[in-house]
C-alpha cells in the first residue's frame, strides 16, 4: 500500500517542528540568561532576526500540512490529534511566545524570561505530540 502524500507530508512537517522546538528548548532559550544585561538588546534582536525567517518556514509547512490533511478529510482520531495539537503549538505562540519575546525587546526580566520559557516548554510538547500522532497515523 502506497502512504498518503498529504499523510507523508504532515509527518515531515510535524517532525520538522518538534526538531525545531527541541533545539529552541534545549539550546537557544536556555542561553538567554547567560547574555549580559548591557548586550541583552542587541543579542535578542540578532536572535530574533535570525530566527524569524526559520520560523515562518517550519510554521508555513505545519499550517500547509495542516490545512491539506483536514482538507483531504480526518478520518481518525491520531490523525485530529496530530492537527490539533499542531494548532494548540500555534496559539500559544501567537498568544504567549510571541508576547513574551515583544516584551523581552524592551525589558529581560525574570518574569518576562520564566514566561518565555514555560510557553516554550508547552510548544515544545504540543509539537512533539503532533509529530508522534502523525507518524502513529501514517502507520496504522
Amino acid at each position: 500500500m502506497t502512504p498518503d502524500t498529504a499523510a507523508v507530508s504532515l509527518v515531515a512537517a510535524t517532525w520538522l517542528h518538534a526538531g525545531f522546538q527541541l533545539v529552541v528548548t534545549l539550546v537557544v532559550y536556555p542561553a538567554f540568561p547567560e547574555v549580559r544585561a548591557e548586550d541583552w538588546r542587541r543579542h535578542h534582536g540578532a536572535h530574533s532576526r535570525r530566527i524569524t525567517p526559520v520560523v515562518v518556514l517550519v510554521y508555513g509547512l505545519v499550517v500547509a500540512t495542516c490545512a491539506w490533511t483536514v482538507a483531504r478529510g480526518l478520518s481518525d482520531v491520531v490523525t485530529v490529534l496530530a492537527v490539533a495539537s499542531s494548532g494548540v503549538t500555534l496559539l500559544v505562540t501567537g498568544m504567549l511566545a510571541g508576547p513574551a519575546h515583544r516584551r523581552l525587546t524592551t525589558e529581560r526580566t525574570t518574569g518576562n524570561l520564566a514566561a518565555l520559557r514555560w510557553s516554550d516548554r508547552v510548544r515544545c510538547t504540543t509539537a512533539s505530540i503532533s509529530a508522534v500522532a502523525a507518524g502513529w497515523a501514517l502507520m496504522t
